[in-house]
């Protein structure tokens, strides 16, 4: 069942207690479950959340929307995550000075030492760098952080079982070793296409800020930074040359009034966060 039906089932009891005792008939008539659904939901129910989320490698971490340990941030959003399964350090879903990091898969040779430029100091001071663990600017971002032994969260589109790209395992696992892996899909799902998205708004709701650092003008990192603004967020883009085709996406955003990016200063002081 997907996020509307737990929805729905929060509505009709926050303790999620009566659902328990509910029939395959009650369920098809409160949730309009079909039979298929109403029996697989069903038998769920009467299942350990150890054998639920048991896979060959042993069970997972995970943390829910009623849970004390569910980021204060992301609580807020439209529509936060019911499930968090994650590897690694809890703790990061709570430093205040957090900032989101995306762009292009495809970067350019300039966008290496412009990241070092702008993010380095922010590494430096305690800032943990959230990003996707895609190709590009996403594993450049994480790659920094870990550089110099900062904080970085990547959140996942896929299960934590299922990692993609696969050709970034070994940076999943350094990130789980020394910052922390996170998802909202169950371990063992593999990627696809509609669960990007859902992952992005999670990127973005995590933190305060959202940086672009190179996207072209149809880029899938323009989403994120459109859930970043519905979500009341600051969005953040760096410039770039107008004969650059990675350059037209965040010169657009910062023509539409995201805030434009030259050093790490203008990302502290539009959050309003001293150094230390």
């Amino acid at each position: 069942m997907g996020l509307k039906t737990i929805d729905k089932m929060f509505a009709h009891d926050p303790t999620f207690k009566e659902v328990y005792n509910m029939s395959k008939n009650d369920l098809k008539f409160y949730y309009q479950m079909n039979e298929k659904q109403a029996d697989v939901f069903h038998q769920d129910l009467n299942k350990s959340i150890d054998e639920l989320f048991r896979t060959e490698h042993g069970s997972f971490q995970f943390i829910t929307r009623l849970d004390k340990e569910y980021p204060h941030q992301l609580r807020h959003i439209f529509d936060p995550p019911w499930i968090l399964f994650y590897k690694g350090d809890l703790s990061l879903l709570h430093k205040e000075k957090s900032l989101a990091v995306v762009g292009t898969r495809y970067p350019t040779k300039q966008a290496l030492p412009i990241m070092k430029q702008i993010l380095y100091p922010l590494i430096r001071n305690d800032w943990c760098i959230v990003s996707g663990l895609a190709y590009g600017i996403d594993a450049l971002s994480h790659q920094l952080a870990l550089n110099e032994n900062g904080s970085t969260i990547a959140v996942l589109g896929s299960g934590l079982q299922s990692i993609y790209p696969k050709e970034h395992k070994k940076l999943a696992e350094t990130i789980a070793n020394n910052g922390l892996l996170l998802s909202e899909f169950l371990p063992l799902q593999p990627p696809a296409k509609w669960q990007f998205p859902l992952r992005n708004r999670i990127i973005s709701g995590l933190t305060r800020g959202t940086l672009v650092v190179e996207a072209k003008e149809k880029s899938g990192s323009l989403i994120t930074a459109d859930q970043a603004l519905e979500q009341g967020r600051e969005v953040f883009a760096i410039p770039g040359s107008v004969l650059n085709p990675n350059s037209k996406g965040t010169n657009n955003l910062i023509q539409q009034g995201a805030k434009m990016v030259l050093c790490s200063q203008d990302i502290e002081n539009e959050l309003f966060i001293e150094k230390n």
